[in-house]
């Protein structure tokens, strides 16, 4: 999945990367600083997208045009538009056998009710793949075959009225094109930008990230259209990218990004104003504290590279000792400025986890503490476990349970073992403890188990979805919400 910004000096878009990488890559394109932000697909990651979804102006749907929509496609799709953002459309490894184009258009638009517009469309698929045809300016761009992990060549751009096409594409495929191409200028519906900004249409483009064909032509037409810096709600008002004040927020936070410097990194948004190396910033959940910005860093691949100045629309990684959470605002100036929270889903798989060697106390509680902070899963502990001996994860899915297993052995050497718990649904209260006991000694929540966040706020686990809504209905003071924010330092 592609997520797209643009920053207001340096437009930028994003492109997904290997498992577990970096969040950000940032190249350089045609002028422009293009940043590449970067989610794993599997839908039990859809928390980590949503996140990086806020930091984004754009996004950039991959479709695979063989399979089709997939499950995590459409989860990924369905957080995109929770998030507003306009979404464009790639239809990836088309020199592979794929579905009919004409299947592919249909099938967006009525499982994600999104009006569709092809921008180019493509002239075969798998070895009959000969290239694509750009409806704006009625060009062929041909595409000859190269290696599996090779860059495509692209021979000539010629008019679709020129005569040699019969022979370079075949008879069968010159003639198939030229019907396509009537029948998009009579049923498809023209480029709207107002309604792309909305979310309500998708331009969508054909060929294989692979070989890179097709790439350049989607990106040249996404810099054009794309959208720039928006002004975001805060706390202060709408605050735009000309504001003169430097205001951010922290999206993602990642540790161990090098093992070796067991460093962790706090991903921040620019959105106003003019970042500058050892600028001091007033940090809006503690309360206004001064915070020194002494390192900062853009990446280049696998390379991080330490950054002078960065504007709006940049995302920069900072050095974090342990000050920053997900969600946090940092500003300059005298006036508090805070963007809207980036909150914790609620969890539907939880487990405890367990050290079963008492010499690795200290490696098993700084992973615990760093992956936690990173937002990899939610820590969760029953109400009377006072010494925090029995810590529960608690995740959207289980593959990320694995992958915090996983990390643990590899990055903290520390063995854990995994004991599943049956509940499927968690709830945050905002009542006091006194109210849950009241609620408990009325049966109104027999079943459930009460667990407390990391911050010691009332969390009940629930088997099912029907008991959690009984409890919804029938304790209304419990105030269940399935959502949290990181609160405020007093």
């Amino acid at each position: 999945m592609l997520f797209l910004t643009t920053n207001a000096n340096r437009p930028s878009s994003q492109f997904p990367l290997p498992p577990l990488p970096p969040p950000l890559l940032q190249k350089q394109y045609s002028g422009f600083q293009i940043n590449l932000l970067d989610t794993p697909g599997h839908a039990d990651f859809g928390e980590d997208t949503y996140r990086t979804l806020s930091a984004a102006d754009n996004a950039l749907m991959l479709v695979d045009a063989g399979k089709g929509l997939e499950a995590q496609t459409r989860k990924l799709f369905t957080v995109c538009r929770l998030r507003g953002l306009p979404i464009y459309t790639f239809a990836n490894k088309m020199d592979r056998p794929a579905k009919s184009p004409v299947d592919l258009v249909d099938e967006i638009e009525k499982e994600m009710g999104l009006e569709v517009v092809p921008m180019v469309w493509p002239i075969g698929d798998g070895e009959d793949f000969k290239g694509v045809y750009d409806r704006e300016t009625r060009v062929v761009h041909l595409f000859e075959r190269q290696g599996r992990t090779e860059k495509a060549t692209e021979l000539e751009q010629l008019p679709l009225g020129d005569s040699r096409l019969p022979d370079l594409l075949g008879p069968a495929l010159f003639k198939q094109l030229k019907e396509d191409v009537e029948l998009l200028d009579a049923l498809m519906p023209a480029l709207d930008i107002a309604k792309v900004m909305r979310g309500e249409q998708t331009p969508m483009f054909f060929g294989s990230a692979m070989s890179n064909f097709g790439v350049a032509l989607f990106l040249n037409k996404f810099l054009s259209i794309s959208e720039p810096p928006a002004p975001r709600e805060t706390t202060a008002g709408l605050i735009g990218p000309e504001h003169p004040e430097f205001t951010g927020f922290v999206f993602k936070l990642q540790a161990n990004l090098n093992p070796k410097h067991r460093d962790r990194v706090a991903y921040v948004r620019i959105c106003s104003g003019k970042f500058e190396k050892g600028m001091k910033v007033s940090h809006s959940r503690l309360k206004g504290r001064q915070v020194n910005l002494a390192q900062a860093s853009m990446l280049f691949g696998q390379d991080r590279e330490t950054i002078e100045e960065a504007y709006p629309g940049d995302v920069v990684g900072l050095n974090n000792p342990g000050l920053f959470a997900i969600g946090d605002s940092i500003f300059t100036g005298a006036k508090t400025v805070k963007f809207p929270g980036i909150p914790s889903f609620s969890p539907e798989v939880f487990a405890y986890i367990f050290n079963p060697s008492a010499g690795k106390y200290k490696s098993f509680k700084k992973g615990v503490d760093e992956l936690l902070e990173e937002g990899a899963v939610q820590l969760l502990y029953e109400r009377n476990d006072e010494g925090k001996t029995s810590p529960i994860l608690a995740a959207v899915g289980p593959l990320q349970l694995e992958v915090v297993s996983y990390r643990m052995k590899e990055e903290y050497g520390v063995e854990t073992r995994l004991e599943p718990l049956t509940f499927t649904a968690a709830r945050w209260s905002e009542a006091t403890w006194e109210e849950i006991d009241k609620a408990d000694e009325e049966g109104l929540i027999f079943g459930a188990m009460k667990c407390k966040d990391r911050w010691g706020r009332p969390v009940l686990l629930f088997r099912n979805d029907w008991k959690m809504n009984q409890v919804v209905d029938e304790a209304p003071y419990l105030k269940l919400v399935p959502w949290a924010f990181a609160p405020d330092e007093e």
